[in-house]
């Protein structure tokens, strides 16, 4: 969920923290040499004040900085334009956005920008992929825990435990949910929650939906190769590296600074992580409590530190990432699988990282430091190791 919105010093910091730690795509790295081949020169530039309370950089080879500079305001543009479309907690002059959609239900259809029907339409692929596991739908149970996630994380600040919801707030936060409530109009672009109290949270999708359509504009402006976007560690490439290399993604240690592992792939790919440490707080019960929310159990899921997805779509990465974090390692095998056989052009891999005490028998995968990696057989030649 966006609980982005809500700025304040502790989520600064962690900003930040993010920029300075995020391992990079390795050869995006700023150049003043031009390539031999063909005269490229690598060009790069960061915003940090473009929307989802993250950083956006573009790194690109291109044949001068006025062209680069042009393809950086046009992705800058567009990336702070899907952050107002799929804000739910504020309001823009002249758009009308999911808090609108969210402020309107049971009342009356919203005009939107098809751009958020596309992303819905999306989302509802992935919850019957997923079984219901990725659910946009329960935005009343993800405010519940995004409220006291905050309230802890300010109190933590402090020095003090932060509280955990009651039974009671969460089973009547979950009662309201269901795609079956949302009505989309393709035809008028309108969207209706036809129960008011049911509402909508992307936060599982937005960012990577975000990140592939600024990489498909890149791409309609002739944008082929050497090229990565990177919004807040969700990379999207465009075509291969300008020396065919591999390009080298890194994954972060969970509970460290620096990268765990890297993994080697080729070509346009998209690599979003889902994991525990970025937003959490810790409760009175002495627990740690994050901001991926299982379906199943109504509270955050703990099956993992981390899920890494790779496949070339980044809205279908950011999707399966948090479907697969909160789904049991053989169920999101399956869930992989089911989706490379739709997607056979595309298909989808992951490393899953977890305490080495919570290895399944049987499971192959490594043991680096105290954590236990797990990863999709078709990633084996193309890890890098620390």
């Amino acid at each position: 969920m966006f609980s982005c919105y809500n700025s304040n010093v502790m989520k600064n910091k962690k900003l930040v923290k993010l920029l300075l730690s995020c391992v990079l795509l390795a050869g995006c790295a700023q150049s003043t040499e031009k390539t031999p081949e063909n005269s490229l020169q690598a060009y790069s530039n960061i915003s940090l004040n473009c929307g989802f309370d993250t950083f956006f950089s573009l790194k690109e080879y291109t044949t001068s900085k006025e062209i680069f500079d042009e393809h950086f305001k046009m992705s800058t543009e567009a990336f702070s334009y899907c952050n107002k479309l799929f804000d739910i907690y504020h309001t823009y002059d002249g758009i009308n956005n999911l808090k609108t959609i969210n402020d309107k239900a049971g009342i009356q259809p919203v005009k939107v920008d098809p751009l958020i029907i596309s992303m819905l339409e999306e989302a509802h692929y992935f919850y019957d992929l997923s079984h219901g596991e990725f659910d946009i739908t329960m935005g009343n149970l993800l405010h519940v825990w995004h409220k006291y996630r905050e309230e802890g994380m300010d109190l933590n600040e402090s020095g003090k435990l932060g509280k955990i919801p009651s039974e009671e707030e969460i089973d009547e936060a979950f009662s309201h949910r269901g795609f079956e409530f949302i009505e989309i109009n393709e035809k008028e672009s309108t969207v209706f929650i036809k129960d008011p109290k049911v509402s909508l949270d992307v936060g599982g999708i937005a960012k990577g939906y975000a990140a592939e359509h600024v990489a498909q504009l890149l791409e309609k402006q002739g944008v082929h190769e050497g090229c990565n976007v990177n919004a807040g560690g969700n990379n999207r490439t465009i075509g291969s590296k300008i020396d065919h290399s591999p390009w080298r993604i890194g994954i972060q240690d969970p509970k460290h600074e620096g990268s765990l592992l890297a993994v080697d792939l080729e070509g346009s790919i998209s690599s979003v992580t889902s994991g525990d440490y970025e937003r959490f707080y810790t409760a009175e019960d002495g627990k740690r409590y994050h901001h991926i929310i299982d379906p199943q159990t109504r509270r955050p899921a703990d099956f993992y530190h981390s899920v890494t997805i790779f496949t070339k779509d980044s809205g279908a990465a950011d999707s399966l990432s948090t479907a697969l974090f909160t789904m049991n390692l053989q169920d999101g095998k399956n869930l992989l699988e089911e989706y490379s056989q739709k997607h056979p052009n595309s298909p989808a891999y992951a490393v899953w990282i977890m305490d080495v005490e919570k290895k399944e028998p049987n499971v192959d995968g490594k043991v680096v430091d105290e954590y236990f990696v797990c990863y999709s057989d078709e990633l084996k030649d193309h890890m890098v190791w620390r």
